[in-house]
């Protein structure tokens, strides 16, 4: 990892910057896989399932005795931890549920807010050298809450033609209605057209690698909306000497094991928590299964010592980091001053690992920035806010003149209209 000191803030996007392609540089791609799929549905699907995942499928359906073959293959611990997490998740979800705004504005004008589910989502789930099981879990357990009528899972298939075991088990859990074997562009593009097996939705969620982001990014050019731009993993931890460096060292190495395009940075003003951690990051890296992936990702990731806590947070508010971890004595201060973060992981004992599993927050996050302007998945992602009113005729008479006034200043005269010929009939 690449040790900075005392970076000046007129180089701060340079060493901050992700080890991302920009979306020029993949948008070709992924354009020409979608115009394939629109064009060629399920026959373009088998193609590049062929080609990117090594494996020729008859039906990319998932049928129900999968499922149970599928099912009676996990062990029954893994099974309890499986359901202990789900709980945790629906507990979390549930309590964010609101009640209908309602309100009186004007004498005569009722207006309320109610919520209402997304008919048809389609979720993602990233397959690959890591199924991530959990990311069923975290999409399919608050669609059920929220009550999407359909939710449609895609997650690539191994070279035997198989989803992990237990994706399939976590979706039969969350109440999935359809699960297809098609990863990468393809599904994004089937769940953004429909082929001929495979339904169109109406939004998309679920993270991926740089070019599942841009497919989603494109999707929503036709008319699909997507639950933000979530792309390679990242994390950030803020440590002081109060921390314990072996703790530090094994929360940066569980996000480099996501993928070579992860990124991890550890900030700190003390020189010597940094050199800690540095020296237990390699001693830990030797123990790891997927360290050639864990190594390539610490080369893009980096250890920054400044000399103040108030340096610290303006670096970290400028990263906007997916996963942001506070180990300092004084965790208030980033606690009531990070602005931008997906998700915030306080003390000692409070890994990033809790989060992707079982404590109960989401770990669908925004990535490369965007936690800026975007929140991670919850409960509302998956609900739309609609707005009712119902006026009386007490009620036109109240607001009736300020709207004539409003509607002939902007110059729509058939707005003024439609109020003024009822004013009209109410003042006979």
């Amino acid at each position: 990892m690449q040790i900075i000191e005392n970076p000046n803030k007129e180089i701060w996007s340079d060493i901050l910057r992700r080890p991302t392609q920009t979306v020029d540089d993949i948008e070709g791609i992924v354009s020409e896989v979608f115009a394939e799929i629109r064009q060629n549905g399920d026959q373009a699907i088998q193609q590049y399932t062929e080609r990117f995942d090594k494996v020729t499928l008859e039906n990319n359906l998932v049928s129900a005795d999968e499922i149970e073959v599928a099912i009676a293959s996990i062990p029954e611990a893994l099974k309890a931890a499986i359901k202990n997490a789900k709980q945790n998740i629906e507990a979390f979800h549930a309590a964010q549920k609101t009640s209908k705004v309602n309100i009186e504005t004007t004498t005569g004008v009722q207006c309320w807010q109610e919520k209402r589910p997304i008919e048809s989502v389609g979720l993602y789930i990233p397959g690959g050298t890591a199924p991530l099981f959990s990311t069923v879990l975290m999409l399919a357990a608050p669609a059920q809450i929220a009550g999407c009528e359909e939710i449609v899972l895609c997650s690539p298939p191994n070279e035997e033609g198989k989803l992990a075991a237990e994706i399939l088990y976590a979706a039969k859990l969350c109440g999935v209605t359809k699960i297809f074997k098609v990863g990468g562009i393809q599904a994004i593009a089937a769940l953004t057209f429909g082929t001929e097996t495979i339904p169109r939705v109406y939004k998309i969620f679920g993270p991926g690698n740089q070019f599942v982001t841009v497919a989603k990014q494109l999707a929503t050019k036709y008319g699909v909306a997507i639950d933000m731009p979530a792309g390679p993993s990242e994390l950030l931890v803020v440590a002081d000497d109060s921390a314990n460096p072996a703790y530090v060292a094994s929360d940066l190495l569980s996000q480099a094991e996501h993928g070579t395009d992860s990124q991890v940075i550890l900030v700190s003003i003390s020189k010597d928590m940094i050199d800690k951690v540095s020296e237990e990051v390699k001693d830990q890296l030797k123990v790891l299964p997927r360290r050639d992936i864990a190594e390539k990702a610490v080369e893009n990731s980096k250890l920054i010592y400044v000399e103040n806590d108030k340096t610290a947070l303006a670096i970290i508010n400028q990263y906007g980091p997916e996963h942001f971890i506070i180990c300092t004595q004084n965790e208030g201060f980033y606690v009531g001053g990070i602005r931008n973060a997906g998700s915030v992981f306080i003390g000692d004992y409070t890994p990033e690992s809790a989060g992707d599993y079982a404590s109960g927050t989401n770990h669908t996050l925004p990535t490369n920035g965007f936690s800026k302007a975007y929140s991670g998945v919850n409960l509302d992602s998956f609900l739309k806010s609609m707005t009712f009113q119902k006026i009386s005729k007490e009620g036109i008479l109240n607001i009736g003149e300020t709207i004539e006034l409003m509607a002939e200043a902007e110059g729509l005269q058939a707005h003024k209209n439609a109020v003024s010929i009822r004013l009209k009939d109410l003042k006979k």
